[in-house]
């Protein structure tokens, strides 16, 4: 009997592993035959997801909106909590005229964290390991900083790539300096969060399938492994709240340059 509980336990694993394998929350593939017979067109299983997490942004953004009453729940707190949060990251880097951004940081941080999220579930895909989707977020923020200080400021705002008490002769190779690490702020802000999207997942897939391996031989020998992937899925859900926060933060910073370039 314990013969047969050892061989069913093992079934579930392996089949739990291979067909739930974190590296397919990574494949891109089309969706033909449902939106081909629905809407005439085909369409990418990544577009899906977003519109799933605009879906779900827009839903529990509704039940916040238009709740009605005094009642108060207890998830009331965290969104406070977390309003409040954003708002001291803002302030913080920026001061209180920073606080205009606020509310496209907040939506920026809730939206990240949703992709992030999504690729943690079972049959998800996560967005933020395509390195288009933080490419486009990157740059989209990026040039959007840099025309709102160009609205602000005028010519004036490209004394942002002149630091002051720079020697005259070295002022053309430290404006040069300047702009490209202005331009590489994109790649590293997106490379940042794709890469550690996609190191984390492809960690679990390493584990779970040594995991699987070692069920081949003994169940005893991956009671370690297995609980193992277990806390390491548990350190994903704690990196998608991090990844998001640090995509913020360092939103935040690059702001002050538009608020006062030079700062």
């Amino acid at each position: 009997m314990s013969g047969l509980v050892g061989k069913l336990f093992k079934k579930i694993f392996k089949n739990l592993f291979l067909f739930f394998s974190p590296l397919e929350q990574f494949e891109v593939f089309i969706l033909e035959p449902l939106f081909a017979l629905v809407f005439g067109v085909t369409t990418p299983n990544y577009v899906v997801y977003m519109l799933l997490i605009m879906w779900a942004m827009n839903i529990i953004g509704s039940c916040y909106t238009y709740r009605t009453g005094f009642h108060i729940a207890y998830s009331d707190f965290a969104v406070e909590l977390g309003y409040t949060f954003i708002a001291s990251i803002t302030s913080r880097h920026c001061g209180l005229e920073g606080l205009l951004y606020f509310p496209l940081f907040v939506l920026t941080f809730i939206f990240v964290l949703f992709m992030n999220f999504f690729g943690l579930l079972p049959f998800g895909f996560t967005l933020t390991g395509q390195l288009i989707v933080p490419a486009v977020l990157a740059i989209s923020f990026n040039l959007f900083f840099f025309l709102n200080g160009f609205e602000r400021h005028g010519l004036k705002f490209l004394t942002v790539f002149v630091p002051k008490g720079v020697p005259a002769f070295l002022l053309p190779l430290v404006v040069l300096i300047e702009i490209i690490s202005y331009l590489l702020r994109s790649f590293s802000l997106s490379v940042r969060l794709f890469a550690n999207m996609m190191a984390g997942h492809t960690l679990l897939y390493i584990l779970s399938s040594f995991v699987v391996s070692l069920l081949k031989v003994t169940l005893f020998c991956a009671i370690i492994p297995v609980l193992l992937v277990f806390a390491v899925s548990f350190l994903e859900i704690g990196i998608a709240f991090l990844q998001a926060y640090v995509f913020v933060v360092l939103l935040s910073i690059y702001v002050t340059n538009t608020l006062d370039p030079q700062h």
